[in-house]
C-alpha cells in the first residue's frame, strides 16, 4: 500500500504530469483514420522523452504501452494497425510512466464526432463519476465511500457500473492495495488516511455491467455489445482535498 510525502510524493507528481502530458496529446492526435497503433506511438513517445519507462510495457506480458479500447472494448484494448478509428467512435485511452521509482496512471474516453446522444451521455458520466469518487477520497473517510458516489452518479444516470474490474493503490508498483471498486456502500470498507495513492477508475457501460476478455487474453468487452467509457485519475489522499496527480 502506497503511502507517499514529502520527496516520494514530489516524484509521483512528476510520473502523473507525465501521464497527463501523453493523454493530452494522444487526445489531440485522435480522429477518423488513424490506427489505435499509431495512437500509442504518440503516447509512448511522450513517455519516452520525458525520461520514463511506459509502466505497461511487459506488465504481465502486455505488448504495448498504451491501451486504446473502441465503443464497446472496454479497457486493455492491443493497439493495432489494422485497428482504425472511425466516424462515431468512443476511443479510451490508458497510459502509465514510471520514473524515479513511482508510477502514474490515468486514463481518458475521446469522442470521435460525431457520436450518438447515448455516447455523449456515457462519456460526460463516466468523467462526472470520476470526479465524484475522487471528491470522496477524503482522509478519514471509507473506500465504501467512493465506489457509492461513482455508482449512485452512474446508475441514476441509467448506465451500469462494471464490477470486475476496479481501481487500486498505486506508487513504487504499478497496481498495489487497496483495491478501489467503483460501487460499494458508504461508511463500509477500508479507512482512509493522507498520503494513500489510489487510482480511482470508473469503467461504465451503456447496457448491462457484465463484460468478457476475447482471445487475445487482454481484451475485455461488454457482453451484450454496448458502449463502454473509462476514465482514471492517480490521486493522493490531503484532507479533505485529494491531490489530484493526473490533473
Amino acid at each position: 500500500m502506497g503511502i507517499v510525502d514529502g520527496e516520494d510524493l514530489r516524484r509521483m507528481k512528476e510520473s502523473g504530469r507525465i501521464v497527463r502530458k501523453a493523454l493530452d496529446e494522444m487526445k489531440a492526435f485522435i480522429t477518423a483514420g488513424v490506427s489505435t497503433m499509431d495512437i500509442e506511438e504518440v503516447g509512448r513517445k511522450v513517455v519516452e522523452a520525458e525520461g520514463a519507462t511506459p509502466s505497461f510495457l511487459g506488465y504481465n506480458g502486455y505488448p504495448a504501452a498504451v491501451c486504446v479500447s473502441i465503443n464497446s472494448e472496454v479497457v486493455h484494448g492491443i493497439p493495432s494497425m489494422g485497428r482504425v478509428v472511425r466516424s462515431g467512435d468512443l476511443v479510451s485511452i490508458d497510459v502509465g510512466a514510471y520514473k524515479d521509482g513511482f508510477h502514474g496512471d490515468a486514463a481518458d474516453t475521446v469522442m470521435v464526432e460525431p457520436v450518438s446522444e447515448e455516447a455523449r451521455l456515457l462519456v460526460d458520466t463516466v468523467y462526472l463519476a470520476r470526479d465524484r469518487g475522487v471528491a470522496a477520497a477524503r482522509n478519514g473517510g471509507r473506500l465504501g465511500d467512493i465506489g457509492a458516489a461513482v455508482q449512485e452518479l452512474v446508475e441514476a444516470a441509467g448506465f451500469s457500473v462494471v464490477r470486475s474490474l476496479v481501481g487500486h493503490g498505486i506508487g513504487r508498483k504499478l497496481h498495489e492495495s487497496p483495491q478501489v471498486p467503483n460501487y460499494g456502500r458508504r461508511g463500509k470498507g477500508m479507512k482512509l488516511s493522507n498520503g494513500l495513492a489510489i487510482a480511482i477508475e470508473p469503467m461504465i457501460n451503456t447496457g448491462g455491467f457484465g463484460v468478457r476478455t476475447l482471445n487475445d487474453n487482454w481484451t475485455v468487452v461488454t457482453e451484450d455489445g454496448g458502449l463502454s467509457a473509462h476514465a482514471e485519475h492517480t490521486v493522493v489522499v490531503n484532507g479533505g482535498n485529494p491531490i489530484i496527480l493526473t490533473g
